[in-house]
């Protein structure tokens, strides 16, 4: 059995150097700008930038923070896509630091050998060593700081390791997250060291502290990226993912996982071109598979752009925005994996004749029937023709919780980053003694093998992603910024808010503050409660849309997406903007406010 000696506290405030708390959801100026969902990981970044980093280190910074205060989204035991624009060469790179399965998962992963059949998706796979990919986020901040950078990582840590020393304050969100966690976090001894102290979640208002984090960024700050993937921080996660050691009293059951140490060793980034489309003047951005966010976002784009949106009222251009991502959603779940194991025809999928052709299949009256058919890319002229076939809906596991954070410099830089660790809480294993969550994200992989579904399990395989970070270029410099958390509901959500700030003349604030609604090749919409109520009487009774509420209130369990974008102006102005209530709302600061 694994012996933890605690390593954090949650106390009330007080004698310590004052926190950021405040949430701030709109900041306009120049000289540098940052936006997240959280206080403390802006305030870090605008320190990076204050001390003459660029966009890349205040994003590792931010990035590092949010592994404290977000520790149930993201963290070094994740994964993440890394999008930045250079504003010397006026380039779009990517990085793609996403998890991958083990070399030595079997195809039949899924499947309990004991039964025979399929594990339950919960609590068995979102609980469990087998659903542990191999984490790339510490990777993606060495690339991203090699390669786009221009301080140490040694230097972007210390925000972070400051914070996790001192404390932040807990607020309703983290206190929320932890109670819907604690089954979980009870069956493992070191989570239920860290998280709930006491045998409590942390009160709202305390202040919690995580030193063994602290002292894990301490030592990647000393020694490198080289102190995870190696040595004995290796061999530990190897050991808790192989062989879970839970506390006697809990009664979940843990599938043991594949990790191994040369999995760690050999993991690497991958250094992935944009995906891009122009769309009325603009040229969008974003990742390529294995992320589909690039090819689901380009290809919708692509398909209103043959329709003046514009020109419409609001619920019929809604309409058609919800039928653009049902064909959408219906070739992502046909053709896109990871490209190093499927072909992925990704020149097709953002092919603007392709997109014509699937235009054809938009009634501007009516919604069609669903899950429609996935287009053909082997063949189209960009002709209508037969009517859209009946198809499948393609199997949805990716989970909600995940973060985004926006980030530019003087210099012209720009960084849109969204990491994960999956589900909220991901595996629900914290690794002793080093404080933070290991992945569950390989149950982002189809839960039943199939030899024809592109994201099928694979040794070495990185799961399908619907992360979306996107920067929106006009006449080649930066004029949008976006990005978001939020499982599938990721595309939706960026496609949205581009259409309500090109098409819909809304600004940035309303862009995000708007409603939120997200069709993915499903009978039904999901849907906010406030979209519903301002628009589901025309959309259903006018174009037959069946709308389902995300939740029962405006609240946290029925919010789409935590976004997070900043918008150029003239002059070098900046207008960084985050959620103004979803997930508590979201913090953007700016280096001198207007």
């Amino acid at each position: 059995m694994l012996a933890v000696a605690p390593h954090s506290t949650a106390e009330e405030p007080g004698g310590d150097a004052a926190r950021p708390t405040a949430k701030i959801p709109t900041a306009v100026g120049h000289g540098g700008a940052v936006s997240t969902v959280d206080p403390e990981a802006s305030a870090a970044a605008l320190r990076i930038l204050k001390k003459g980093g660029n966009a890349a280190d205040a994003a590792v910074a931010a990035a590092a923070a949010l592994g404290v205060t977000e520790p149930y989204s993201a963290g070094l035991g994740g994964g993440g896509y890394f999008v930045h624009y250079d504003g010397e060469t006026g380039k779009v790179r990517t990085i793609d630091g996403r998890e991958t399965a083990p070399a030595r998962m079997p195809t039949d992963a899924f499947i309990d050998p004991a039964t025979g059949k399929p594990y339950r998706f919960t609590p068995e796979l979102v609980t469990s060593g087998v659903s542990v990919g191999v984490p790339g986020t510490p990777a993606t901040w060495k690339r991203a700081l090699k390669r786009f950078g221009t301080m140490s990582l040694a230097r972007t840590l210390r925000p972070a390791i400051k914070i996790a020393r001192r404390g932040f304050v807990v607020d309703e969100t983290f206190r929320q997250q932890t109670l819907d966690n604690q089954k979980r976090f009870e069956a493992f001894w070191a989570s239920r060291a860290l998280f709930l102290p006491g045998g409590d979640a942390p009160q709202v208002g305390s202040v919690f502290r995580n030193r063994a984090l602290a002292r894990t960024y301490t030592k990647l700050a000393r020694r490198g990226t080289d102190a995870f993937y190696t040595g004995k921080l290796a061999r530990l996660m190897v050991r808790i993912v192989r062989d879970p050691r839970t506390t006697p009293s809990t009664d979940l059951p843990v599938p043991p996982g594949h990790l191994s140490r040369k999995d760690l060793k050999r993991y690497k980034v991958i250094n992935q071109r944009a995906t891009r489309v122009g769309y009325r003047g603009y040229d969008v951005f974003g990742m390529a598979p294995s992320s589909s966010g690039g090819t689901t976002v380009g290809e919708a784009l692509n398909i209103l752009e043959r329709f003046d949106l514009g020109a419409m009222d609001a619920p019929r251009a809604l309409h058609h925005y919800l039928e653009a991502s049902a064909l959408a959603f219906a070739d992502r779940g046909k053709y896109v994996g990871d490209p190093a194991y499927v072909d992925v025809p990704t020149r097709d999928l953002l092919s603007d004749r392709f997109a014509a052709e699937r235009a054809c299949a938009i009634n501007p009256n009516a919604a069609m029937a669903k899950p429609t058919a996935a287009g053909d890319v082997s063949s189209y002229d960009g002709v209508c023709g037969a009517p859209a076939a009946r198809g499948a809906a393609d199997a949805d596991t990716e989970n909600i919780s995940t973060t985004n954070l926006t980030v530019a410099d003087k210099w012209g830089d720009v960084v849109e980053y969204t990491l994960t660790i999956e589900q909220t809480g991901g595996s629900g294993m914290v690794v002793p003694r080093h404080g933070f969550l290991l992945n569950n994200e390989l149950t982002d992989f189809s839960t039943v093998y199939d030899a024809a579904d592109p994201n099928r399990i694979q040794p070495g395989k990185r799961p399908r992603s619907s992360m979306s970070p996107t920067i929106v270029l006009k006449d080649g410099k930066p004029f949008l910024a976006l990005g978001s958390p939020g499982g599938s509901t990721i595309i939706t959500t960026v496609l949205q808010m581009i259409i309500n700030r090109i098409d819909l003349g809304m600004d940035l604030e309303q862009a995000i503050a708007a409603p939120r609604a997200a069709q993915r090749n499903t009978a039904s919409v999901t849907a906010e409660p406030e979209f519903i109520a301002a628009y589901g009487p025309v959309l259903q009774t006018t174009y037959g849309h069946k709308l389902t509420p995300s939740g029962d209130a405006f609240t946290s369990a029925s919010q789409i997406g935590a976004a997070t974008a900043i918008e150029f102006g003239p002059g070098g102005l900046m207008t960084a903007v985050s959620e103004p209530v979803r997930r508590g709302g979201g913090s953007a600061r700016v280096i001198d406010p207007r």
